[in-house]
């Protein structure tokens, strides 16, 4: 199979689809790779690297996606790219379509079949290709929290892990899943007095389990989202529900809970943020202020450690993307459930429940869109 991967080209995205060594492990299996030009450079890998290991270089995104059976991407494609999309070729790629009518529409138009990093499943009912850049999110939320809670950049002047005779910062993570769980890691490691917030209680016995008396733990209500936002000096936004919309947690008249200088981070602004007052940003313009309040939401956050995030996610993908070089999508999606629940579109219908739910589309199984593809 012809694997292709186009430079990245949302704004400040600096990651790449494929490592070199992710491209040599394809080309050893007797599949063709084509990389853009530059695709690694702002990653750290040359173009010279990708040729040692075999691959080919295209000096257009176009030639590309005029050539390549599946294109390997990191961020949703943008409207320009979706137009170079069609029928009978396979995207993969984070998409994060509920918040996104856009591409969506555009995708639907394009004929092709789009595979969602975010909601490909495994077998413990997990979100592999999602869990690597879920990681690097959640610790990197305390990092950008941290600085944001500089006076010079709108905070409050607090350093998260105090000092002898001075009190720590407090942090309030909302959720307990992969980016909740690296972001309370992170900050308890600073010394920061965290408190993590979930609606499942076998998930709060599990990390309080591990981390004791180091993060503490309570069942997410309305009252204890008010009583810690009172408190907290960072508040971390990470719930997350596959494929749909985040939920809003914290409402604009909320804000008037917290002190002034206090930070809101959104690791849920991909999937439309936690915040009611969130909206995307960039790296280049990181924060914005509502009501005193310092908001983070940059939507493509493990770009920033654009050579630590393309590996680790070069390593979950990979698998995935032998399969289907070796299948070919429609077969390789028949045969394996967990790829399959990753299909979001298929051929001009929506495959995805809750995407369908959310942008007013109708719904059609992926089993029974891929189905009918194999039988034409």
């Amino acid at each position: 199979m012809l694997i292709g991967v186009p430079k990245e080209i949302k704004n400040n995205e600096y990651r790449v689809g494929l490592t070199p060594a992710g491209a040599r492990e394809l080309l050893s299996l007797g599949h063709t790779v084509l990389v853009q030009r530059q695709a690694g450079a702002a990653t750290g890998f040359d173009d010279s690297e990708y040729v040692a290991a075999g691959a080919q270089m295209a000096s257009t995104a176009a030639q590309v996606y005029e050539q390549a059976e599946l294109v390997i991407k990191v961020k949703e494609p943008q409207p320009v790219e979706c137009r170079m999309l069609r029928p009978g070729q396979t995207l993969f790629a984070y998409l994060h379509l509920a918040p996104d009518p856009e591409q969506c529409r555009l995708l639907v138009e394009s004929g092709c079949m789009a595979i969602a990093y975010e909601t490909v499943t495994d077998a413990q009912g997990g979100l592999p290709l999602l869990a690597p850049m879920s990681e690097v999110a959640g610790r990197m939320a305390i990092q950008a929290g941290a600085a944001c809670l500089e006076k010079a950049h709108g905070g409050r002047g607090v350093l998260l892990g105090g000092v002898p005779g001075v009190a720590p910062g407090r942090v309030l993570v909302l959720g307990g899943g992969v980016v909740g769980l690296n972001a309370a890691r992170m900050a308890a490691g600073l010394g920061a007095d965290v408190t993590l917030l979930d609606t499942s209680l076998a998930r709060l016995k599990d990390i309080d389990m591990v981390f004791g008396g180091r993060i503490k733990t309570l069942m997410s209500t309305v009252q204890n989202i008010e009583d810690g936002l009172r408190e907290a000096d960072l508040v971390i936004g990470a719930v997350l529900v596959p494929g749909a919309t985040a939920p809003k947690l914290v409402r604009r008249a909320q804000l008037k809970l917290m002190k002034p200088g206090t930070v809101l981070v959104d690791v849920a602004i991909d999937q439309g943020g936690c915040f009611e007052t969130s909206r995307p940003t960039t790296h280049q313009q990181p924060t914005f202020e509502v009501d005193g309040i310092v908001h983070y939401c940059v939507a493509n956050m493990p770009g920033a450690v654009s050579r630590t995030a393309t590996m680790a996610l070069t390593h979950a993908t990979l698998p995935f993307i032998r399969k289907l070089a070796a299948l070919g999508a429609g077969p390789a999606l028949a045969a394996d459930p967990h790829l399959l629940a990753g299909l979001n579109v298929c051929a001009g219908q929506v495959t995805h429940a809750a995407v369908a739910h959310e942008l007013g589309y109708d719904y059609v199984p992926a089993a029974t869109a891929v189905e009918a593809l194999l039988s034409r």
